[in-house]
C-alpha cells in the first residue's frame, strides 16, 4: 500500500511533493502521537492537528476528572483511519506511556466481535439463528440427578441470545459469570468455574422470564454462543475469531486475555481500580487478597462476553470493515440487516406496540438516525476497564479505551460525539497499513 497523499495534514489542507520515508514518518509522528500526562517539557510531543482538538479535549478532560490513569484512541472516516493517539500512563508506576497501539481489555465490546462470529456461521449456512442451543449442545447429558433444568430451556435460540432475550436478567436473579468460586464448588470442580461448569450450574436455575418476551443484559447468554461456535466450528472459539473475523481485515495483536498479574500481553496496559481497592483471589494459587483486574475475576471464563485485549486501531480497523454493507469483507449486506434488525415484539415495544427509539440487535445497539441511516454502538466495563466503540451513520467511527473503571464512564459517549460533531473538514488521508509505524 502507497503512503496516503494527504496524513491528516494542515486541517484538511492538501500536501503536495513527494513522499520520502523520513517525511512519511515525521508527518505520522506528530498526528498519531502521545502525549503522557504530566510530563516535562522537554519531552512533550508535537501538538496534533488542529481539526483533531476537540478529540483530545474530550479524552483529556474525561480521563483528568476521573483521575483516569491512561487511555487511547482511534477515529475512522468513511473506512479510513485519519486519528490515532494515547493519553497518560499505560503503566504508571513504570512511567510508560500509552500508545495508540496498547493492549487493553475490551470488556464487553467483545459481544460485536462474538455476534459477527456467529453471523459468519450463519451465513456460510453451518448455523440456524433459531437454533436451540440445548439441543445444539447436547446439554440435557449435562444435567445431573439432582438438578431439574427449568423447561424453558429447550425454547431459547440463538437469535434470543444474540439479543439479550434468552430468559435471564442479572439484575433480577444474578450474573453466573462473576460466581466462579461458588459454581466450582456446587459443581465439584477445580476453582474457578470454567465456561462449561458455569452452563452446567445454570442448567439448574430458574430462568428469571419466558424467553424472547423482554430485553434484559445477559453475559451468559454470550457465554453460551461462544461454546456454540465452538461447536459448530470444531475449532476453540478463539481459534475461529481470529482465523475468520480478525485475521481477513489485518487484526493480527488480538486475543484471549489473561487474568493473573504477570501474564500480560506484550504492549498491554496496567488496570487500575479507584484507590487501588482489594478483591478475593479467586485462584488457588498467589496471595489471599489481589488488586481487582488480577484475580478478582476470572478473564478467560469470559471469553466470548468479555474476555478481548486489544488496540484502540484493532477496533477501528472492525468497525471500518463493517461500515459499507454492500462491500463489507466479512459479511453480506443482507446478513448485516439482520445483525441490526431490531427483536421481534413484544421486545423494545412502546405500550402502543410502536417500535422503541433504540434497541439491541445483534451484538450492537442501534439508534435509527433522520436521515434512514443508523448509529451502532457498545461499550464495557469491568474493575480496571471502561471502553466504546461507536459506528455511525454518517461514517465516523471511533473507539475509545481506558485502563481505569471510574464513574460515569458512559459521559465519554458524548464527549466523543460532540467532538466528531465540531468537525467540518475531514482529512483525505487513511492510515490504515501504517500502524507499525505508531509503536
Amino acid at each position: 500500500m502507497n503512503p496516503p497523499r494527504d496524513l491528516m495534514g494542515g486541517d484538511g489542507e492538501a500536501r503536495q511533493g513527494r513522499w520520502t520515508r523520513r517525511r512519511f514518518v515525521g508527518v505520522l509522528a506528530g498526528a498519531c502521537i502521545v502525549r503522557p500526562a504530566r510530563l516535562p517539557a522537554a519531552e512533550t510531543k508535537p501538538a496534533a492537528p488542529h481539526w483533531a482538538s476537540p478529540f483530545d479535549h474530550a479524552m483529556e478532560q474525561f480521563m483528568a476528572e476521573r483521575a483516569v490513569p491512561g487511555g487511547a484512541l482511534a477515529v475512522a472516516k468513511d473506512r479510513r483511519l485519519v486519528y490515532a493517539r494515547g493519553y497518560g500512563w499505560a503503566d504508571r508506576e513504570k512511567r510508560l506511556p500509552a500508545r495508540a497501539t496498547s493492549l487493553f481489555r475490551l470488556a464487553s465490546v467483545s459481544k460485536p466481535i462474538t455476534a459477527v462470529a456467529v453471523l459468519k456461521l450463519v451465513e456460510g449456512g453451518k448455523l440456524d439463528l433459531d437454533a436451540r442451543p440445548f439441543e445444539l449442545l447436547d446439554l440435557e447429558k449435562q444435567v445431573t440427578r439432582d438438578r431439574t433444568p427449568d423447561e424453558r430451556w429447550r425454547q431459547v435460540t440463538v437469535r434470543q441470545l444474540l439479543h439479550h432475550t434468552g430468559g435471564w436478567d442479572r439484575d433480577k436473579s444474578f450474573d453466573p459469570m462473576f460466581r466462579p468460586l461458588q459454581i466450582a464448588r456446587e459443581m465439584e470442580t477445580r476453582p474457578p468455574a470454567d465456561p462449561h461448569a458455569v452452563i452446567r450450574y445454570m442448567l439448574g436455575q430458574p430462568f428469571d422470564f419466558d424467553p424472547g418476551t423482554r430485553y434484559a443484559y445477559s453475559n451468559f447468554g454470550y457465554c453460551l454462543l461462544g461454546r456454540v461456535i465452538e461447536k459448530v466450528s470444531r475449532q476453540s472459539y478463539e481459534n475461529f475469531v481470529r482465523a475468520k473475523i480478525l485475521m481477513p481485515i489485518g487484526i493480527k495483536r488480538m486475543r484471549i486475555g489473561a487474568s493473573v498479574d504477570g501474564q500480560q500481553a506484550r504492549g498491554e496496559v496496567r488496570y487500575h481500580a479507584p484507590e487501588e481497592s482489594l478483591a478475593a483471589n479467586i485462584f488457588p494459587r498467589g496471595p489471599e487478597k489481589v488488586p481487582w483486574p488480577y484475580g478478582g475475576f476470572q478473564l478467560e471464563a469470559m471469553d466470548a462476553h468479555g474476555g478481548w485485549i486489544g488496540s484502540a486501531l484493532d477496533l477501528a480497523r472492525f468497525a471500518a470493515a463493517l461500515d459499507d454493507p454492500d462491500h463489507s469483507p466479512l459479511l453480506t449486506g443482507k446478513t448485516m440487516r439482520t445483525m441490526y434488525e431490531a427483536p421481534s415484539a413484544p421486545v423494545s415495544r412502546r405500550p402502543d406496540g410502536s417500535l422503541d427509539p433504540s434497541w439491541y440487535g445483534c451484538g450492537w445497539s442501534v439508534r435509527p438516525t433522520r436521515d434512514g441511516k443508523a448509529n451502532f454502538w457498545h461499550n464495557g466495563s469491568l474493575p480496571g476497564t471502561s471502553t466504546l466503540l461507536v459506528r455511525r451513520g454518517d461514517g465516523v467511527s471511533f473507539a475509545a479505551l481506558f485502563n481505569q473503571r471510574s464513574r460515569k464512564d458512559e459521559a465519554i459517549d458524548p464527549m466523543l460525539n460532540g467532538a466528531a460533531n465540531q468537525v467540518q473538514d475531514w482529512p483525505a488521508g487513511n492510515f490504515f497499513g501504517h500502524e507499525k509505524l505508531l509503536k
